[in-house]
């Protein structure tokens, strides 16, 4: 046992050792990345796909929005009335908000940078601390801790999904239920007890996929113990962290969890069982060379992966590499072989066994998918990570063991060249979008300093082409988040991107945006907006056509940035705006897509939900049309708010409907439809199970409110 004077040696060493891991760390991302040059770091590493909406959760956080724990608003986005997240959950909340305050200081590209290292750097220390704890020899350690770091898994990601490279949970989660599992010294208030319940609350803030399989193996490490030695205070931990992570993640929802849906909106983010087929772990993945490996050979296997398969989701991110490949098949032969021998199999291959049986295609969580309907947790290849953190400990292990007995020198050598070749493989080829990225943010830099020139503090752009969001889909050259681009560059002006899809608040933009060149100037400014932000890589002639138009309209001031990507044609907004409202009211919960052919005809499958937005501060007087019809002859009740309006018989003919004098509420109004008869499967095909329809639906303003309604000619749905 050590003195408290070797004790005190002890941990000054390992603090040093951390230090140097942190150094040789922070010089290999810059070096990745390349962003050697203190001048580059400005730049973030990613500026394209879901990168952009980090970078603009940071931008609205340097702002003094998306606090944690409130409403989650964002004013220059969702122009006139500005945007709420809350809806839009976020896993990485707490961080946003920090890199926001940091972004302050440094800018939002920089923070971002700091994001990506700091997630780099706290996997490192995280998983040298646990191995040294685990008492393995430190160089041994250092090795484990640069091949967990720089696994695929996080490079692959990077910025675009944030919250998943902040792996530094993941080797301590471990760490955590093999104590609870296995400890015959595990204390009640001792320091390894409230380590691990300080690390269940930070699980509970951070990716709920890596809360999710520790509540997992949670579980199995109390039922372990409970099998086993059944010690008290083993068996008190493992509630302790269960019922602490329950709390503080309900503490981070709460907001959400307190939130009024109003309109039973559909979903945000649509997550059927399809898409745990799609994103579950494939074994094959694990030992499968991306198509961006170094070697030339090696990536050949990945480009070959590519082409022949049909069923790819986050594809090549679960690549363990080389050793850890080797030592996936190391740990399970020799839990294989202590098995037929009757010994006690390695800490690591039980857990690693339950997470390749819950993850991989058609295991466990596609049952609780199916059945259970448990889908939010469709991407269980991202448990990979924790099978690389399960392979590297028991990898290091092995090796420290059988180099016990050498040379330092020679046991220092043997696992610098492990990591050599480690890196060498797991790392890919430099991204060129890390340096495309800089002259793509100094043009957007110049054209953001020319709008706010340009317009006065809180003009309103409205962006062309519409996009939902979130998860839209892109168009031509132009990806689903690209409209955040002169948000992110600007400081004062307010866009119409960013707008929650699918919502009463937001249809009007739908509707604007299908009216022909001269209605849309005449209703965007009536509605008081500055000019029209055209992004001209959405558009297969560059959006030269639209542009002709509004030329042809008097519109003649156009705003262009270097590239001629981005375009704004200046508009006359009215001294007296009128706000925009939406021609027909959103499609909630309830609804088939629309049918094929005219009228867009549109089945419930049971009880089903429309929603319309009154902006104003009094109720809004209007009048609903539409035709109504059902799969079979019944009784149908239409509800506003609650309240009964009608009640009427409908049959297999759809007839018109009109009522008038309905005033609506400020805010978001709801219509149920409640019918009294059983839904009816019509074929075998998806969304044939049908109630009531319904067509030709519209709002009509029975008043003379400072609104603006437009009247769209939509065309047939495709």
């Amino acid at each position: 046992m050590r003195s408290p004077l070797q004790l005190i040696s002890f941990q000054r060493v390992v603090w040093w050792r951390s230090a140097a891991l942190c150094l040789f760390t922070t010089v290999l991302i810059a070096w990745q990345y390349d962003r050697l040059h203190p001048s580059t770091w400005s730049y973030p590493t990613n500026y394209s796909g879901d990168a952009m909406e980090i970078l603009a959760r940071i931008k609205a956080a340097s702002e003094g929005e998306l606090m944690p724990f409130t409403r989650q608003n964002i004013s220059r986005l969702g122009a006139p009335f500005g945007t709420d997240w809350s809806e839009y959950l976020a896993p990485d909340g707490i961080l946003i908000f920090g890199l926001g305050c940091l972004a302050r200081l440094v800018g939002v590209g920089a923070a971002a940078n700091l994001a990506v290292l700091l997630a780099q750097l706290t996997a490192a220390v995280s998983f040298y601390l646990c191995a040294r704890w685990l008492r393995q020899r430190w160089e041994w350690a250092f090795a484990g801790a640069l091949l967990f770091s720089f696994a695929f898994h996080s490079v692959f990601r990077g910025l675009s999904h944030l919250s998943l490279i902040y792996t530094w949970t993941v080797p301590p989660a471990i760490l955590c239920c093999a104590l609870i599992a296995r400890s015959r010294r595990l204390r009640a208030n001792s320091a390894a007890w409230y380590g691990c319940l300080a690390l269940s609350a930070a699980l509970a803030v951070s990716n709920p996929y890596n809360l999710f399989l520790f509540v997992q193996l949670l579980v199995w490490s109390v039922v372990s113990q409970w099998v086993g030695l059944r010690r008290r205070a083993n068996l008190l931990l493992g509630l302790a962290c269960a019922a602490v992570a329950a709390v503080v993640l309900v503490a981070v929802m709460l907001p959400a969890l307190l939130l009024p849906a109003p309109e039973r909106g559909q979903p945000l983010l649509v997550r059927n069982y399809g898409g745990t087929e799609l994103y579950a772990l494939k074994p094959i993945e694990l030992l499968l060379p991306p198509e961006v490996h170094r070697s030339e050979l090696l990536a050949s296997l990945g480009d070959r992966y590519v082409r022949w398969s049909d069923l790819r989701g986050e594809a090549f991110s679960p690549y363990l590499g080389i050793i850890g490949g080797v030592g996936l098949c190391w740990l399970f032969g020799a839990a294989a072989l202590n098995l037929l021998a009757r010994r006690r199999v390695p800490d690591q291959a039980l857990p690693a066994a339950w997470i390749l049986a819950f993850s991989a295609v058609g295991g466990v969580n596609s049952l609780l998918a199916f059945y259970a309907g448990l889908q939010v947790f469709r991407a269980t290849n991202r448990y990979s990570i924790f099978l690389s953190a399960l392979v590297l400990t028991f990898v290091i292990g092995k090796l420290a063991q059988r180099s016990q007995r050498w040379p330092r020198p020679l046991s220092l050598a043997a696992a610098l060249a492990v990591v050599g070749f480690g890196l060498w493989d797991q790392l890919p080829r430099p991204d060129p979008r890390a340096k495309a990225a800089i002259a793509v943010v100094d043009r957007d830099r110049a054209f953001g300093a020319l709008l706010e020139r340009e317009f006065k503090p809180g003009a309103m752009l409205f962006q062309l082409p519409y996009i939902e969001f979130p998860e839209g889909r892109g168009q031509h050259l132009f990806y689903e988040y690209e409209h955040f681009r002169p948000y992110l560059a600007t400081e004062t002006v307010h866009f119409t991107f960013g707008a929650r899809k699918q919502r009463a608040r937001s249809q009007w933009q739908r509707d604007f945006e299908a009216l022909a060149p001269g209605e849309l100037v005449a209703a965007l400014e009536d509605a008081g907006f500055a000019g029209i932000y055209l992004n001209r890589r959405a558009y297969a002639d560059r959006g030269e056509s639209l542009l002709q138009s509004l030329r042809e309209l008097g519109r003649t001031e156009v705003i262009e940035g270097r590239a001629r990507e981005q375009a704004v044609v200046r508009r006359r907004p009215a001294a007296d705006p009128r706000l925009p409202v939406a021609s027909e009211p959103t499609y909630g919960q309830g609804w088939n897509p629309p049918e094929p052919g005219p009228g867009r005809v549109r089945w419930t499958r049971g009880q089903a939900s429309l929603s319309y937005y009154n902006p104003l501060k009094e109720p809004l007087p209007i009048r609903l049309h539409l035709n109504v019809g059902a799969v079979a002859p019944r009784e149908l009740r239409l509800l506003l708010n609650g309240q009964e309006v009608i009640r009427r018989q409908v049959d297999e003919t759809q007839r018109p409907l009109q009522l008038d004098g309905i005033a609506l509420q400020p805010g978001v109004n709801r219509f149920d439809f409640v019918p009294d008869g059983p839904s009816v499967r019509q074929g075998r095909e998806r969304n044939r199970l049908r109630n009531v329809s319904i067509s030709s639906v519209r709002i009509e303003l029975e008043t003379d409110a400072p609104l603006r309604l437009v009247q769209p000619v939509r065309s047939p749905p495709r």
